[in-house]
C-alpha cells in the first residue's frame, strides 16, 4: 500500500508523460505481481463497486478525529473532497496511533479486508475502518477512502498505463492492450500472463481493443485527396464487437462489458458468422430500412427482462464496419482497403440483422458536405472518415480515422446548481446544473461538467462560493444569474427526469455575458426540439 501510494504522488506531482511513465515501470519492475495486478486494474481507469457509503465515512471520522459534524463540512466545503477531508482530520488527531505501523500490502488489503465488506454488517465496516486508520499515513487514509466509496482515479489515461507495463514486459503495447481486454481480473497469475512473452491467449471470448476516431477540427479539405478516403455514417448506437470463436459467440460493448445475453434477438447473426470471426461494428435499434433514435435502443439497456413488446418496439440489428479476425486470423494490420472487401463477403446475405455500413459515395468533398447537411434526417451523427490504406489501431491515434459530426443542438439555459468536480478538479466548483424557463420557475434540464477554460472555472468558482443561497450536502444553490451556451447531441422525453427532458452528452459551448437570466431558453423551446426530431424520424420511415 505504501509502495502504491507513493507511485500516486509520484504521478500526481508531474504533468511529463516521460516521467509518469517512468514512475509506473518502475513500480512494475520492483512491486509484487499481485500488487502490480491491482495497479495496472486502477491504473487503467478500472475502479471497485462501492463498499461504504461516503456518508457513514464522514461520520466515523468525525467520532475518531472529535470533530463536530459542522466543522467536518465546513472543512469539506474548503477541501471539496471528502477522501481528502477525512484523511487531513485523521492525520492531525494522530495522538498515540501507531503512525508508524507497516501496512499491508495494496493485494492483501482488497483481497483480504476489504472486499470481505461486502457481506459485513455496519459494526464490522467500522471496527475495520478504524483498524486501517491506526496503520496508514495520511496519503494511504486517502487512497483507503478512495477504494471504499468506489472513486478511485489516478492521473493516467489507460494509453500511459499499457505503454509503461509494455515497455516493463518488452511487448508491443497492442499485444498488452488485448489481453487486458474483456474480462480481465486482476491477480499474480494475471498479472503473470500479461508480462509473458508469446501471443497465445486461451480465453477465446476476448475482443480486440477499439479503434477510436477523432473529431475533425478543420475543413475535410485540408486531408487532402477525397479519393483516398472511406466516407461512413457515423450511426448511434452501442459500439460493439461480436468475437465468435471456440464454437461460442461473444458481444462485447466498448465499455468491455459482455451484453451477450442483452440482445438475444441477434443470436442469428452470430450463428451465420464462421468460426473465427471478430467483427468490429454498432449495435442499433433498427426498424425497417432506417435506424431508429437512440433512445429506442435505450428502453432495452439495464434492463434484466427483455419482453415480447420491448423487442417489438425495439428490434437490435448489428451495423458492420470492419472485420478484425478472420479463419482465427488477425487481420488488424491489412489496409482498411482489404478488410473492407473481406467484410462485404463476411456480411453479405448472412442474416437481416446484420448490416454492412455503406460507403456514403460523393466525388468531391464539398458533395460531401452537402450530404453530411442531412443527417438528422437520416437519423445518424454525421459522417465517419476512414484512410483506406490504414490499419486497425488501437485507441485514439490521430491521423486515420475522423468523426465529422453534425452540428449540435444548442440551448441558452441559466446556472442553478453547482457541486466539486473529481480528481485534479476536486477542490473546484465544476459539475453544474442548468435550467430552463417552464410557468414562470426555472426547471433543471442538464448537468455539464467541461467546455469552460481554466480562468472562466477560477472565475466561476469564486462566484458560486460567494453567491450559495442553500446547501444540499455537497450541492450549492446559487443565485440564478449566469447564463450559458450548452451544446449537446440528442433529445427526448424522459419519465426519470423532473422536466420531463433528457439531453444527450451536454458540455457548455460559452458563458454568456451578454444575456440575463430572463433571455434563457423554455421548456416549449426544448420541446419543439423533440417535435422537430419526430418529425425527421417520420420522414426517414
Amino acid at each position: 500500500m505504501r509502495r502504491f501510494a507513493q507511485l500516486y504522488d509520484a504521478l500526481d506531482a508531474t504533468t511529463s508523460t516521460n516521467a509518469k511513465v517512468a514512475a509506473m515501470q518502475s513500480y512494475f519492475a520492483e512491486a509484487p505481481p499481485a500488487d502490480a495486478a491491482w495497479a495496472l486494474f486502477f491504473l487503467t481507469g478500472r475502479r471497485l463497486k462501492r463498499l461504504i457509503a461516503p456518508r457513514l465515512l464522514a461520520v466515523w471520522g468525525c467520532e475518531r478525529a472529535q470533530v463536530p459534524g459542522w466543522m467536518a463540512e465546513e472543512c469539506f466545503s474548503l477541501v471539496g473532497d471528502l477522501a481528502e477531508t477525512v484523511a487531513l482530520m485523521m492525520d492531525t488527531a494522530r495522538t498515540e496511533r501507531r503512525a508508524h505501523a507497516e501496512p499491508p500490502s495494496l493485494a492483501s488489503l482488497i483481497e483480504g479486508t476489504l472486499l470481505p465488506l461486502r457481506e459485513a454488517d455496519e459494526d464490522e465496516k467500522r471496527r475495520v475502518v478504524m483498524t486501517l486508520w491506526d496503520s496508514l499515513e495520511r496519503r494511504e487514509m486517502y487512497l483507503l477512502a478512495k477504494l471504499l466509496t468506489g472513486e478511485m482515479r489516478v492521473g493516467v489515461s489507460e494509453t500511459l498505463g499499457i505503454r509503461a507495463l509494455a515497455q516493463h514486459a518488452g511487448l508491443p503495447p497492442a499485444t498488452v492492450a488485448h489481453r487486458l481486454m474483456g474480462s480481465w481480473e486482476p491477480s499474480a497469475a494475471s498479472f503473470a500472463a500479461l508480462v509473458r512473452p508469446g501471443v497465445s491467449d486461451a480465453d477465446v471470448s476476448r475482443p480486440y481493443p477499439f479503434f477510436l476516431a477523432s473529431p475533425l477540427e478543420e475543413e475535410p479539405e485540408a486531408l487532402g485527396d477525397r479519393a483516398g478516403w472511406l466516407a461512413e455514417w457515423k450511426w448511434d448506437g452501442i459500439r460493439a464487437q461480436i468475437v465468435r470463436r471456440g464454437g461460442g459467440a461473444f458481444l462485447w460493448s466498448r465499455g468491455e462489458e459482455l451484453i451477450t445475453d442483452r440482445f438475444t434477438d441477434l443470436s442469428g447473426v452470430w450463428a451465420a458468422l464462421p468460426e473465427g470471426t471478430v467483427l468490429d461494428g454498432e449495435v442499433l435499434a433498427f426498424s425497417g430500412d432506417a435506424p431508429m433514435p437512440f433512445s429506442v435502443l435505450q428502453r432495452r439497456i439495464g434492463r434484466q427482462k427483455l419482453t415480447p413488446r420491448i423487442l417489438e418496439e425495439a428490434p437490435a440489428a448489428f451495423m458492420a464496419y470492419d472485420v478484425l479476425e478472420h479463419e482465427g486470423r488477425d487481420d488488424r494490420e491489412l489496409p482498411l482497403r482489404e478488410r473492407r472487401a473481406l467484410l462485404e463477403r463476411l456480411v453479405a446475405g448472412r442474416s437481416s440483422r446484420l448490416l454492412l455500413s455503406g460507403s456514403v459515395e460523393a466525388a468531391s468533398w464539398e458533395e460531401l458536405s452537402v450530404l453530411r447537411r442531412g443527417s438528422r434526417e437520416r437519423g445518424v451523427e454525421g459522417l465517419m472518415l476512414k484512410r483506406w490504406d490504414s490499419p486497425y489501431r488501437v485507441g485514439r491515434p490521430r491521423g486515420d480515422w475522423w468523426k465529422w459530426k453534425i452540428d449540435p443542438y444548442s440551448i441558452d439555459a441559466v446556472l442553478v446548481y453547482a457541486q466539486p468536480g473529481h480528481g485534479r478538479r476536486a477542490t473546484l466548483m465544476t459539475d453544474l446544473t442548468f435550467a430552463v424557463w417552464s410557468a414562470g420557475e426555472l426547471v433543471p434540464v442538464a448537468k455539464a461538467y467541461s467546455g469552460l477554460t481554466d480562468e472562466e472555472i477560477d472565475e466561476l468558482d469564486r462566484w458560486i462560493r460567494q453567491n450559495t443561497i442553500e446547501r444540499f450536502g455537497p450541492v450549492r444553490a446559487v443565485k440564478p444569474v449566469h447564463v450559458f451556451e450548452l451544446h449537446f447531441e440528442g433529445i427526448a422525453e424522459s419519465s426519470r427526469h423532473k422536466s420531463g427532458i433528457a439531453v444527450r452528452f451536454p458540455r457548455i459551448s460559452r458563458w454568456r455575458t451578454d444575456k440575463t437570466p430572463e433571455q434563457a431558453d423554455t421548456i416549449e423551446s426544448l420541446r419543439a426540439l423533440i417535435k422537430s426530431a419526430g418529425r425527421e424520424g417520420r420522414d426517414r420511415g
